[in-house]
């Protein structure tokens, strides 16, 4: 039997009550499954013990871990859901069901497959836990990859750097996004993983002592300065984001500076410009590599300011600096956001909330309601959710989300949709732009409106989200209908 206690020392937020509920589940689930074994020949409730593991870890709250620990009763065993209903009430039940097994889908046909992906993101947009749980049970399962036939390897694997480490991002869960892209890593690329195992090996790149000598000096200095000091640690990069940056640079490892970064975690913010503030009075910054993230948070909400050091030895280091709060936030994502902030872990929900990192959930509601056909749903997900993103700035300094590869006229339309139809151009850091011209992160537009300016079939070509797709064709289709009906009245 695997040791409860081991989920209880995950987090210190678990009272006698949320307790007996896990002891609970623990007890059902390991009745369920005692009879089944995994690949590796393992029993397999170690998986579902592991999953639960995960969301302790994450810091979710009782009955999260409780539908962890269940949420293959109803699928993998012959437990009847009205049985679980008594036992556990509908709300975990209802969590259970939202944790559709897109690994394990025994469909044949792409569209199927497609019609899955539609229900499971309707329901993780319905409640975030099941698709936190999704991401939990996802992560034991591809860290446990080797076991898995070698066919249905690269599948798994490129389904969870496509997919799963995608949505982790989404929502600001970044220790969980690397941990699955690294697992995944070497099944779904493996000469690239081989690559750059061999860069690793032969590379001379070392900056130990570097950072050895920077965190030295600045815990003094800090000390001297009253600045409390949480923590200072290394953060060492993840080798699938590594590997995707050195595609970048030619795989020259040699500009690329974080590899092992110092990050310094202080009590307030005032202590975080304070810290910047000394880290540049000691050392010199590399130009253009400072990056205020607290002032301009990331779409995702990940806070911190980055600035990268020349140590004055030879080398360069990057210093990463942040609050307890924003650490959390880096860590847990969505997580620790409704956890420790705002709801105390009761409402998992997106409705109603203003906050901008919720609006591509938003926008996932509406493409479910709006696109049927599967390809062209799949379509829309590739770029409107699962393409890397860029955040440009309105003149008053309000941060819009896009896929990379938006163009202005996205922009107009991610404002507000009368603008988008009446968006004559651009303007990008204060020069012209067309309304076809594609944005980078940082930039920061302005849309010139005229009234008399309506949208045309052209614009399609310009428009690369669903979002300003949509618009378009609505206000293309009412003016072909207005315009025959103008014709059969003068008829």
């Amino acid at each position: 039997m695997l040791d409860i206690n081991e989920i209880y020392n995950q987090t210190s937020k678990l009272d006698a009550k949320d307790k007996a509920l896990i002891q609970k589940a623990y007890d059902v689930a390991h009745e369920a499954h005692k009879d089944q074994l995994r690949k590796s020949g393992e029993p397999y409730f170690i998986h579902v013990f592991a999953t639960a593991k995960n969301l302790a870890h994450f810091g979710m709250d009782a009955k999260t871990i409780a539908a962890g620990f269940l949420h293959d009763v109803l699928e993998d065993t012959d437990t009847p859901e009205e049985k679980l209903v008594e036992e556990f009430g509908e709300e975990i039940v209802k969590l259970v069901n939202g944790v559709t097994k897109l690994g394990k889908v025994k469909y044949q046909g792409h569209a199927r497959h497609v019609e899955s992906l539609r229900k499971f993101f309707m329901a993780m947009a319905d409640d975030l836990r099941i698709l936190i749980i999704k991401l939990a049970d996802r992560l034991h399962n591809v860290q446990t990859l080797e076991h898995v036939r070698i066919d249905k390897r690269k599948r798994i694997a490129l389904e969870t750097i496509e997919i799963h480490a995608r949505l982790a991002d989404r929502i600001g869960m970044n220790n969980l996004k690397g941990n699955l892209e690294d697992a995944a890593f070497p099944y779904a690329y493996p000469e690239e993983y081989k690559k750059l195992q061999e860069i690793l090996a032969n590379t001379k790149f070392d900056n130990t002592k570097d950072l050895d000598l920077v965190t030295d000096k600045l815990t003094d200095e800090l000390k001297n300065q009253k600045i409390h000091i949480v923590e200072i640690s290394r953060r060492e990069k993840y080798k699938y984001s590594l590997w995707n940056k050195l595609v970048k640079y030619n795989l020259d490892i040699e500009k690329i500076y974080d590899v092992v970064a110092l990050r310094v975690i202080v009590d307030n913010i005032e202590d975080c410009y304070r810290t910047l503030g000394i880290v540049h009075s000691i050392w010199n910054p590399l130009p253009g590599r400072i990056k205020d993230y607290i002032a301009t948070p990331k779409p995702n909400g990940y806070r911190s300011l980055h600035t990268t050091i020349f140590t004055g030895t030879g080398g360069v280091v990057e210093v990463q600096i942040r609050t307890p709060e924003m650490h959390a936030e880096a860590v847990y994502g969505i997580a620790a956001h409704f956890i420790y902030k705002e709801t105390g872990g009761k409402n998992f929900t997106i409705k109603g909330s203003k906050d901008r990192k919720f609006e591509w959930l938003s926008q996932l509601q509406e493409l479910h309601k709006t696109v049927d056909d599967p390809e062209k749903f799949l379509q829309h997900l590739q770029m409107d959710l699962f393409k890397d993103r860029i955040f440009v700035f309105t003149p008053r300094g309000d941060v819009v989300d896009l896929p990379e590869g938006a163009t202005v006229i996205d922009f107009a339309y991610a404002i507000h949709s009368d603008i988008g139809n009446h968006a004559q151009n651009g303007l990008i850091n204060n020069k012209n732009a067309s309304l076809g011209t594609k944005l980078a992160s940082r930039d920061i537009v302005e849309i010139t409106v005229n009234p008399n300016t309506n949208p045309s079939s052209k614009w399609l070509e310009y428009a690369k989200t669903s979002m300003a797709k949509k618009h378009i064709n609505t206000y293309l289709r009412q003016n072909s209908l207005l315009s025959k009906f103008r014709s059969f009245a003068k008829f």
